[in-house]
Parts: C-alpha cells; sequence; structure tokens
C-alpha cells in the first residue's frame, strides 16, 4: 500500500531530518495501529519513545488522515486505503 506520511514540528527528526516519505507499506492489515508499528520498526532512526508510547502515538502527537483528525476516523483502528495521506505533528516544543 503507498501511503503518503508526513512529518512536523520536531517529528520529522526522528525520520532522518524527512518532512515526507512516500512509503510502500505492507500493511497485513491497513489500519493505524500496523501502520505505526511498521514505522516504527522501518523508519524511525532514533529514539522511537518520543514517536511512540505503547502501540500508539506519544501523547502531544497530532495525526491527521486525509486532513481529517484520527478521532474522528477511529484512531488506531482507522482503516487506511492506498494513497492516503497520513501527517504526524508533534505539539511538544522545547522552550
Amino acid at each position: 500500500m503507498r501511503l503518503k506520511l508526513e512529518f512536523s514540528g520536531g517529528l520529522e527528526l526522528l525520520f532522518g531530518g524527512k518532512k515526507e516519505i512516500d512509503a510502500d507499506v505492507p500493511l497485513p492489515t491497513p489500519t493505524v495501529a500496523h501502520l505505526l508499528v511498521w514505522m516504527r520498526d522501518n523508519l524511525v532512526m532514533e529514539r522511537p519513545e518520543l514517536f511512540m508510547k505503547g502501540e500508539s502515538v506519544r501523547p502531544g502527537v497530532l495525526v491527521l488522515i486525509n486532513e481529517s483528525d484520527w478521532e474522528l476516523c477511529g484512531t488506531l483502528e482507522a482503516e487506511l486505503n492506498d494513497g492516503d495521506h497520513v501527517v504526524f505533528i508533534s505539539t511538544l516544543h522545547g522552550g
């Protein structure tokens, strides 16, 4: 499944400084839960604990699926489709 992944708010630093990744993701079940595990295991280059806590994203990380808040789509159980655009935005910044 081809997905466009986008990172901002500092999260791009965990993904090798890349703000966007066009990924071919082999998901057994096309849900956000499976995407997060795949991303942690295949894309996160450092400090995965800053991206995920348990099986979900850390508190303070917003997730948008095709410009809609993932909480409106079913959070971890939200189904993904080929060509979807998934955005991860950290709201946690140093001060």
